[in-house]
C-alpha cells in the first residue's frame, strides 16, 4: 500500500547539481523516517542520507557530507535530495526508502521506491 516514487535522475557532468524528489503515499509519517540509498555496479546498497519526518534531524554518509542535503515537505509528502558538486563516483541508482526511524541498519527500512538513475560523467 505504501508507494514511493522517485524522480529527477539523469545524466550530468562533474561539478553539476541535481535535485531528486520522492513522493510518498499510503504511509503514516509520525515517528517515521525517510532516506535515500544508492547502489552502484558491483557495490552494496548504501545509505546516503536520512531524515526524521517530525524532528528534521538528519544523518549523512561521509561520502556525501557537505555536498548533499536532504529535506522534506510535509504538505507535499515529499522528500528531496539536493546533490551538489557531483562526481563520477556518485554514479548509481538512487532509491527512496521509508523506515521506522533513522538508522544505519538496512533492516529498519521497510518500504522502497523503484529508484532513479544518476550518471555523472567526467
Amino acid at each position: 500500500q505504501v508507494q514511493l516514487v522517485e524522480s529527477g535522475g539523469g545524466l550530468v557532468q562533474t561539478g553539476d547539481s541535481l535535485k531528486l524528489s520522492c513522493v510518498a503515499s499510503g504511509s503514516i509519517f509520525d515517528r517515521s523516517a525517510m532516506g535515500w540509498f544508492r547502489q552502484a555496479p558491483g557495490k552494496d546498497r548504501e545509505s546516503v542520507a536520512q531524515i526524521s519526518w517530525d524532528s528534521d534531524d538528519t544523518n549523512y554518509a561521509d561520502s556525501v557530507k557537505d555536498r548533499f542535503i536532504i529535506s522534506r515537505d510535509h504538505a507535499k509528502s515529499t522528500v528531496y535530495l539536493e546533490m551538489n558538486s557531483l562526481k563520477p563516483s556518485d554514479t548509481a541508482i538512487y532509491i527512496c526508502a521509508r523506515g521506522t526511524a533513522r538508522s544505519w541498519n538496512r533492516s529498519q527500512w521497510k518500504n522502497w521506491g523503484q529508484g532513479t538513475q544518476v550518471t555523472v560523467s567526467s
